[in-house]
């Protein structure tokens, strides 16, 4: 099974959802604006993604720019504005098993097989 944590406004994570299912791919596709990962959850994926909270970020997001750019802030205070502000966490990742990668660009997605 593969998860894919989607965004359908963007274009990168539209075409991501398409690959697999041109695959026939069987894929969990989670719209992360509606349904906001919690805490654990997203600590989860960042231990899957083995990466610093902040990789997660978008950092150009208006929200991030205007509360967050600039200040020295722990893992924990980052993984906070994503749980606090869902617009903020990249798109799509994609998890398998216990792997997970940005699929920007699409190409990554080798990195899980």
């Amino acid at each position: 099974m593969i998860t894919i944590y989607h965004n359908p406004r963007c274009g990168k994570s539209r075409d991501c959802v398409r690959h697999f299912e041109a695959e026939n791919s069987e894929i969990k596709v989670v719209h992360y604006l509606q349904s906001p990962l919690d805490r654990e959850a997203i600590t989860t994926l960042l231990q899957q993604l083995n990466c610093p909270a902040l990789q997660l970020v978008r950092t150009k997001e208006p929200i991030w720019i205007a509360n967050y750019k600039g200040k020295e802030l722990s893992e924990n205070e980052i993984i906070d504005a994503l749980v606090q502000h869902p617009i903020l966490m990249e798109r799509p990742v994609v998890v398998k098993g216990n792997k997970a990668v940005i699929a920007r660009p699409l190409e990554r997605i080798v990195e899980l097989f």
